[in-house]
């Protein structure tokens, strides 16, 4: 291991607290080679971020190495002084951060900031500076550079200032890079680009890589070694096509078994789930940290922790922390086992009734004040002639970039966001369209599940209130009986009794989730519009979500409007699925068939986009450039034609393409024809890539 440049052995990091030191790493090693990526994994909670940054001694004034070695390129960090260890920070170590705003200085210019990091680091002028920060924008294929070091942070989209973010970290060509979460709050296909350019990037610099991150798809992307993390401990470490193909423990079992995988099928299935939660900190159990949540544990497990052993050989060694590393399943087969079909699809399409129906739907807002004369507004189409229909029992996926209008959608139907023309009906009766209008029947047959449980419920009432009140407000039940019925709720969405009197603060992010849930099942709705109400959670919480509801939807014939940009979760829960782009949909029909050639150019850049969580899987490339326009300036003809790389040129520049029918409840709006588009999108099916997963 003499080209380490990080080399972490025996590392223990304890916190002082009010109630005593908490070990919040122990006894952890790992080793990253230059030009190595090593992928750190697991739930949050894990201490991914706290080992990354613990390893290069940039920790909380309560926080301390209590044992083991850190070294980089040679030099022990536990030997430096602060001066020292500052000089190493700035000139051998770049850090990537999850939220490039907080990453930034919104009050300075773009190039003031990043030649500021070469100034300071690398004693350079600011002459050479300023060029430094230049090329160091032109490497990270930004366009324009030197518009974008004019820039302040806010004028830029979100994959630029991740570009802008990883270009200061690499300003000083650093031996180590760490990025924590780098694509977590970016939309699919900006993630997509920014994946490239670091797997670009990768090959550029002499840097070894830490790779931070939940989704494992992104791990197949980037990492030559994954580190699975749990608890304070690493209990798996692999390369990646060995720990992906034959995991050797059963948390890294479990977690790939969380994700939803593309299937051709109309069969809905269980995701498999691992139950409970991580262990805090002070209750941590005795032996296998992991054996409260294991399928496999014995009572061995539960009397000593288990260290890593070797299940490999060479170079490629592939280390487990299980006693039992030896019977762990393959994931195929684990998934036979554990996975099973929920509901059978409705033969008869004619025997399914709408819940709802939308029809022509505009939004349009008036923005005054924005040209230099004062007397002309401007007008933002966020919505601009959507059509859908939402039958009983099933769910309509509705997926798209950012700013392609599918909240705005989700608000109009539930009248908090009035429409400015086109219709929403209600088992058959048009709506008002604002809450005001509405009848209490109405009102109570439409709930929401937000994005963020932590602004979705009231920090001051209990969660048992917060589950009754609409069963007071709208569902006319006095008090004894609404508490009886939340009890059930609760019940019904696996939150044991206790919780009732909890305040949110008191339970944990997927908990918070399930009482938004049950508070919008309170109601006894026909229809729930879901904004994104997993993309926030960890793949295990995810996973568990979906089933819970898959499963009251099956109990209670509701109807889902669920919104992601998550295509995997969007195919695993959806019954008909419509891509909407820049406030019209482009292309809608069912599941299976909008995710299996021929689709809209613009469903085959989303589709390429998704992380595939399989490092075997070879998807084609289709990258868009730029993000979704403003809509305030919708492009003339087909608006995509900007950002699509199947433009035919003037046809699409100046004519609205039409709907075509592709198959029986299957349309795509596009100028090339469908069998044009089979013929070019042949190779490029997700679901038959990963049909046998």
């Amino acid at each position: 291991m003499d080209d380490a440049v990080l080399q972490v052995d025996g590392m223990c990091v304890e916190y002082r607290t009010e109630h005593g030191p908490l070990q919040a790493v122990r006894n952890v090693s790992f080793r990253i080679r230059r030009h190595e990526s090593l992928g750190l994994v697991g739930e949050s909670g894990s201490g991914k971020s706290t080992l990354a940054m613990s390893a290069i001694r940039y920790l909380a004034s309560n926080g301390s190495i209590a044992g083991g070695d850190v070294l980089l390129n040679g030099v022990d960090l536990l030997e430096l002084t602060y001066a020292d260890l500052r000089r190493v920070w700035g000139n051998e170590i770049g850090i990537v951060y999850q939220s490039p705003l907080s990453a930034l200085n919104p009050c300075l210019r773009i190039g003031t900031q990043l030649a500021g990091v070469a100034q300071t680091n690398l004693k350079l002028s600011r002459r050479e500076a300023s060029d430094r920060a230049r090329d160091m924008l032109i490497r990270v294929a930004m366009r324009d550079p030197v518009s974008v070091m004019r820039s302040y942070p806010h004028q830029l989209s979100g994959g630029m200032l991740q570009r802008c973010v990883i270009a200061m970290a690499l300003i000083t060509n650093p031996k180590l890079l760490i990025l924590d979460e780098p694509t977590t709050a970016l939309d699919v296909t900006t993630q997509a680009v920014v994946l490239d350019l670091v797997e670009e990037l990768k090959n550029q610099f002499d840097s070894a890589i830490l790779y931070i991150t939940h989704d494992l798809g992104v791990i197949t992307r980037i990492c030559d070694r994954v580190a699975v993390m749990y608890a304070g401990e690493i209990v798996e470490e692999a390369p990646l096509r060995s720990l992906f193909k034959h995991p050797k423990h059963p948390y890294t079992l479990a977690l790939i078994g969380c994700i939803p995988k593309f299937d051709g099928t109309a069969s809905r299935r269980y995701l498999p789930t691992i139950p409970g939660s991580i262990p805090r900190l002070d209750e941590l159990p005795p032996g296998c940290v992991f054996a409260p949540r294991c399928d496999l544990v014995e009572p061995e497990c539960r009397e000593a922790c288990p260290p890593l052993v070797e299940c490999g050989s060479g170079d490629l060694a592939h280390h487990s922390a299980c006693r039992r590393w030896a019977v762990v399943p393959a994931p195929a087969d684990y998934l036979r086992r554990t996975s099973r079909t929920l509901a059978t699809p409705v033969e008869s399409e004619s025997s399914v009734s709408a819940v709802a129906a939308v029809t022509d739907l505009r939004v349009v807002f008036k923005q005054p004040g924005l040209f230099r004369s004062g007397k002309r507004s401007a007008t933002v189409k966020a919505v601009d002639g959507v059509d859908l229909i939402i039958e009983e029992g099933r769910t309509l996926g509705v997926v798209g970039e950012s700013g392609s209008g599918k909240t705005t959608v989700a608000r109009a139907v539930a009248g908090l966001t009035p429409a400015s023309s086109g219709s929403i009906a209600l088992r058959g009766e048009t709506l008002a369209g604002s809450t005001r209008g509405r009848t209490r029947e109405e009102l109570r047959d439409i709930q929401m599940v937000f994005q963020n449980p932590e602004a979705s419920l009231n920090p001051r009432r209990s969660v048992g209130d917060q589950v009754a009140r609409p069963l007071v407000l709208l569902g006319g039940c006095g008090h004894k009986e609404a508490r009886q019925r939340a009890e059930a709720l609760l019940q019904a969405v696996h939150l044991p009794p206790g919780h009732f009197d909890r305040l949110p603060a008191e339970i944990s992010g997927g908990e918070k989730q399930r009482v938004a849930i049950a508070r919008a099942f309170a109601a006894q709705p026909g229809l729930i519009l879901c904004d994104e109400p997993i993309s926030s959670l960890d793949v295990s919480v995810q996973g568990a979500l979906m089933n819970l509801l898959m499963e009251l939807q099956q109990e209670s014939d509701t109807a889902y409007l669920f919104i992601s940009h998550d295509l995997s979760a969007v195919q695993h829960l959806s019954s008909t699925i419509a891509v909407v782009y820049l406030g019209r949909v482009v292309e809608a029909g069912d599941a299976s068939r909008v995710l299996s050639p021929p689709f809209h150019p613009y469903t085959e850049a989303l589709l390429s986009a998704v992380p595939v969580p399989d490092p075997d899987v070879k998807q084609k490339a289709v990258r868009l450039t730029g993000t979704v326009p403003s809509a305030l300036h919708v492009p003339p003809g087909c608006r995509f034609h900007p950002r699509c790389p199947r433009c035919l040129g003037r046809v699409c520049e100046t004519e609205e393409p039409p709907a075509r029918a592709v198959t029986s409840g299957h349309v795509i709006s596009c100028h090339i024809d469908a069998a044009e588009l089979r013929r070019l999108q042949k190779d490029a099916s997700m679901v038959k890539a990963e049909a046998g997963v």
